[in-house]
């Protein structure tokens, strides 16, 4: 059985104790019951994974002994979701876990001109990727934008390869079709689709329009979709 796994954005390379947050603490002695001796695993969220042996378990400041130190190199493909808020905030929270067990890069969310919402809770989608990190098990968080203006996106997102998934029936490439690329960005309006003017913008943009098969998906199912096919591993 594996270590429990922690993330603890404060740690650093080269200190020989540290002592956990109160969440992290909390979870180690009150809900995992660990004790002296007992071994954790915590990352920092940008690549540094650290073993370490619990000193005193407390409910509000565990302390550990850092036993090892490695650096998990990054994936070498970076994929930026640009996808748009949900007015459900749960189906949205769902897409953001299985966005990050899938190793996104970074997650935009879009305003755009059809996008009904109510308020966009950046702590909670926050705290929603960094369980998913740990409960996957990896060491790099994903970046968390700020909520953005569709034309703000394309304006200030770039990469190799850029994607615009929408349902209007024009020229399109299949998502299947698609090569393989170390960098890209793909672009997941609301349910309403993107509207026409905002499908040209990205267009202009060299963005690349694509279709994600012959039934109308739901956003979340979009952008699960599209990462399915585009990740590579």
């Amino acid at each position: 059985m594996s270590a429990p796994y922690f993330y603890e954005a404060q740690i650093n390379f080269g200190a020989p104790n540290f002592t956990l947050s109160e969440e992290s603490s909390k979870h180690c002695a009150q809900v995992l019951r660990m004790q002296a001796g007992d071994i954790i695993q915590m990352t920092n969220g940008m690549g540094g994974v650290f073993e370490a042996s619990i000193m005193d378990a407390h409910k509000k400041h565990t302390q550990v002994q850092i036993l090892k130190e490695t650096t998990v190199p990054s994936s070498s493909q970076k994929i930026i979701l640009g996808i748009s808020i949900l007015k459900n905030a749960v189906r949205l929270e769902w897409l953001f876990e299985k966005a990050t067990e899938m190793g996104v890069h970074t997650i935009v969310p879009l305003l755009c001109e059809r996008t009904i919402h109510e308020r966009f809770k950046t702590d909670r989608m926050q705290n929603i990727i960094q369980s998913a990190m740990i409960q996957s098990q990896q060491a790099w968080l994903p970046i968390l934008s700020v909520p953005t203006n569709f034309k703000q996106f394309i304006e200030q997102y770039n990469a190799t390869n850029k994607y615009i998934a929408h349902c209007e029936p024009t020229e399109k490439t299949s998502i299947k079709s698609l090569a393989p690329s170390k960098d890209l960005i793909v672009a997941i309006g609301p349910e309403g689709d993107f509207s026409p003017n905002e499908i040209e913008q990205a267009l202009a943009s060299n963005y690349e329009a694509i279709g994600l098969g012959p039934t109308r998906l739901r956003t979340e199912t979009a952008g699960l979709f599209a990462l399915s096919i585009l990740k590579t591993f």
